[in-house]
């Protein structure tokens, strides 16, 4: 199991510490697989793309229309988090809907 996200987060912590047998993968040290990206973005679509952090927040309008996937490329802090991929699944987000998915609730 690997868990995309950012050594940082706390919300990735939370993950991490619930799913002992995962590995992070720390998108801003390690980058993601574009392959990786390209299926997750099929799965949840603009959901991917958190337009609610600091990042977004710093970019301009020119920025913002651009593709999401090169964006969360350049900037990996805008991909929301944590993106869990089990048994051949992804997961978006810390959820009670996440964490019942993955057999913890």
């Amino acid at each position: 199991m690997l868990i995309y996200g950012l050594k940082n987060c706390d919300t990735c912590r939370k993950a991490l510490k619930s799913l002992p047998d995962a590995r992070l993968v720390d998108v801003r040290a390690d980058g993601i697989d574009p392959a990786v990206l390209g299926r997750a973005w099929a799965r949840f679509g603009g959901d991917l793309l958190n337009t609610r952090s600091t990042t977004w927040r710093g970019l301009d309008e020119a920025d913002r229309a651009r593709a999401p996937l090169d964006l969360i490329a350049e900037h990996p802090a805008l991909m929301k988090r944590p993106l869990i991929e089990a048994g051949g699944e992804f997961y978006l987000g810390w959820t009670p809907g996440t964490r019942q998915a993955l057999g913890l609730d």
